[in-house]
Formats: structure tokens, sequence, C-alpha cells
């Protein structure tokens, strides 16, 4: 078959990228059944190189990301991250973890649409709208989860105990098991994992602690008819079925890759390098290990020059790894840097405890101070009207400077009466809130090599 490149470009919109096909094009099967083909597959380790790998991908990304611009009306960025995450689907487990990828999405934008896109590019992927416990850990795949507000609801509780541990290779759920054999019925243990890759999208949000696994995107509604005029022919569509067919007869049947593997567990061993000064005791590096970091050099050290730590950095990693293999590192680091600051910002404003930092932070006055005037200045600081969240008054707010440690002497005298910790206050801001006087790293320099001390 002959690809051949064209544009096609509508009345005051921009030109769209596809593919003409020169002959008739050969039918594909269905994805279910090229799917099931895919799952009977036994995974294995696969010694395939990273060059071998980088081959196929590049080409896969670009085709995979000219379908979303066919199907999806977003921000420029979002259709190479999203492209990333579904190429890491069929790596996934390649690493200790994988981010959620989450949709706040407006009514009417088109969040289904989204979900049966990317599920049905991504590795064994299937959309649900009613989940439960045993769906989760019982099954395996992309798992797509549509109307997720209900996710919330009274009762599945125990469900979002499973979610909140899905994205890291550690969760684990174990049931009972009746076997029956030569001496009569016996109960046994079984053991699933629940580690898999997750899209979700809703209306109105989720919690932090859910949302703290998730890399948030916004989807608005969108005013191009070429978009919302498309009909969903995933499932029939030979451009969909070329992609899938390509990835999952490459990478897709395989399960951990062992470059991938090293790449991840010789970072620890680079960051130990980098940050640790140098003694008589430190135990000394493996030649293997010294070799894959000599060899991984410049991309651990444009990953630590952007300085990710924690959550963050455990998100965006495994996104990292990718990107690099399919060229693209440098511009999902700009990313990265992008959503991880525009988070922070908004944790800043959301978020009462952040804000109790930010307000302890920046108060002036030193002794004992009542923490009535307290809690006035702090109501003041945020904006809240008088009638407006009457839940924050002086005893929510002694509980939250005390929960915080934000207390150094107390004491009672007609009322309550604290000194407070700020300095500590101080140090805990910089963590949630963009330092003012420090100059930002610009992203030209992300590709430095200098290790930061």
């Amino acid at each position: 078959m002959v690809w051949k490149k064209t544009t096609r470009q509508t009345q005051s919109e921009e030109p769209l990228e596809e593919y003409d096909f020169q002959e008739k094009p050969k039918r594909y099967p269905k994805k279910k059944t090229l799917k099931k083909e895919v799952k009977e597959v036994k995974e294995e380790m696969n010694d395939m190189t990273e060059e071998e790998v980088k081959k196929d991908l590049k080409g896969i990304l670009n085709k995979i990301t000219i379908i979303l611009r066919k199907y999806m009306d977003l921000e420029e960025d979002s259709y190479l991250l999203i492209g990333i995450w579904i190429i890491g689907t069929y790596f996934h487990q390649s690493f200790r973890s994988y981010p959620y990828l989450f949709f706040n999405a407006m009514k009417g934008s088109g969040k289904s649409r989204v979900l049966n896109l990317i599920t049905m590019l991504s590795k064994n992927g299937i959309v649900l709208n009613s989940l439960t416990e045993a769906v989760l850990f019982r099954t395996k795949g992309t798992l797509g989860i549509d109307e997720f507000e209900g996710v919330g609801r009274k009762g599945n509780e125990n469900l979002r105990e499973l979610l909140n541990s899905a994205y890291k290779k550690t969760g684990k759920v174990f049931r009972m098991k009746k076997v029956t054999g030569k001496e009569g019925e016996s109960q046994e243990v079984e053991e699933f994992e629940v580690y898999r890759p997750i899209i979700m999208a809703n209306i109105w949000g989720m919690d932090d602690t859910l949302g703290d696994r998730c890399i948030q995107l916004i989807l608005e509604k969108s005013v191009k008819k070429r978009v919302v005029k498309l009909m969903e022919d995933f499932e029939h569509n030979f451009q969909i079925m070329e992609v899938v067919d390509l990835i999952s007869k490459r990478v897709g049947s395989c399960g951990s890759f062992k470059f991938l593997l090293e790449c991840t567990q010789n970072w620890n061993s680079f960051v130990m390098d980098t940050h640790t000064s140098t003694t008589t005791d430190s135990s000394p590096t493996s030649t293997t290990s010294t070799t894959s970091i000599n060899n991984n050099s410049i991309l651990y050290n444009k990953i630590n020059n952007i300085g990710l730590l924690g959550r963050d950095l455990e998100l965006f990693f495994p996104l990292f790894l990718i990107s690099d293999i399919c060229g693209k590192l440098d511009k999902m680091l700009e990313i990265s840097v992008k959503i991880v600051k525009e988070r922070k910002e908004k944790d800043v404003y959301e978020s009462f405890d952040v804000q109790v930092y930010d307000y302890i932070s920046s108060y002036k006055a030193e002794g004992f101070t009542r923490v009535s005037n307290l809690t006035e200045g702090f109501r003041t600081f945020a904006g809240l009207e008088d009638k407006e969240d009457q839940w924050i008054n002086t005893r929510w707010f002694g509980k939250a400077i005390k929960r915080l440690k934000l207390i150094k002497e107390k004491k009672r005298s007609n009322g309550m009466l604290v000194v407070l910790d700020i300095d500590k206050a101080k140090e805990k801001i910089k963590i949630f809130k963009e330092p003012e006087t420090e100059e930002e790293i610009p992203i030209e320099k992300i590709g430095g090599q200098n290790k930061l001390e």
C-alpha cells in the first residue's frame, strides 16, 4: 500500500493533515478481534534495543497525533501528551508507576468521544460507565471510565481505595477462592494486580487524593464544524486499525522492555551520584550501572534540570522515557513544566491548607496573637464574604495551624493565643508557590547537561 500525505483546508480553519490511498485500502479486522489475538499472546520480557523500538515509534506517534487532531479539538500541547500516553500503555509494565489521564470536561464537550478514541488506540482498551471493584482488578488493559462522578458516591469507598493504588505496581488485591481436590473443598488465596493505565472524564472534577495521581487536561466545547460533525467510526476506521495493528505486532504482545527497566532503575544511582557529596564510605556503583548512566547521561540531566520532584516526577517520568524514544523529549519536558506550574498556581487558590501557609508566611506580627484575630485576617486574605464558608471559623483555623504544626507556643487568656512559626510557613509555601525572586529556568536551556548541585 502506498501512503500519500495530503493537506485539506476548510474555510476559517487550519489545515488538516490526512492520508489518502492510491489504491483501495485493505480491510482490517475490528479492534475487538485484533485485541483478542494480542491478549492471548503471553507477555514476556523483551530484549529489543532502544534503537530498534525507535524506528517504529517515531512514525507511529505521528500517525496517532494526526488521528487525534481529526476527531478532537484541544490545546496544541495536548496532542503530543496524549499520543505519548497512548504509546506508553503498550510499555506500562516496564514502569513502576504510570499516570492516570483525566479530562475535566465541559457539558457537551465530547468527553465520551475522547474516551472512546483514546482507548481504541491504547493497549486492550475498554470504556465503562459503571465500574465495580471486581471489574477493576479482574480485567486487564487500558480502562476508560466515563461518567466518573459515580465513583464518589457513598458505598464506593473500596473502589476509590483501589483506584488510588492502581497507578502503581505495588497495588495488590487478595481474594479467597474455593477449590475442589481429592480431599474435598478448601480455600486458597488468589492474588490480583490492579496496576493498569486508566483514563477518566467528568464534569465536576475529582477529589485531591485521586487527582494527585492524574495528569489533568481541560476539555472545552468545540466550535469547529469539521470536528463536531464527524461521526465516531473508530471500530471500522482503517487509519486507526492500521496504527493499532502496527504497534500491536511490533510491541503490543510484550510485557516489559529490558532497556526501559534498566533506565528506570539506574535513575536512582544517577540522583545519588549527582546530589550526594562523595565520601570515603560511599557504596561503589556497579560497572553495569555506570555504563547505563553514561549512556543515558543526556536524558537524565535534561530530566534533572527541570526540577520536578516527588509525585510530579513520578507521574511524568514514564512519559519522558517514551518521548525520548520518539524524539520528542525536549517538548515533553516543556509541557510537564507548564502543567505542574499551572497546577501549583491552582492549588494555591483552591487548597485552604496552602492558603494558610501563604497567609502565615506573610504575617508580620511577633509574639502571642489571638486565634480569633488570625481567623478574621485569614478570611479577609482568602477573599471570603461575611456569610461565605462559615465553617472556616476560629475553631477550624486553630485546628489547621495545629495540624500544619505552625504553632511555637500557646496559652489561654480570654481565648487561645499562639506564637506562629512564620519561618516554617515560608519554607512550606515554596513547595506550592513559584518563588517571585527566583529566576525561572529558560525552556531552551533544559537540554543542558550541567548537573544541579
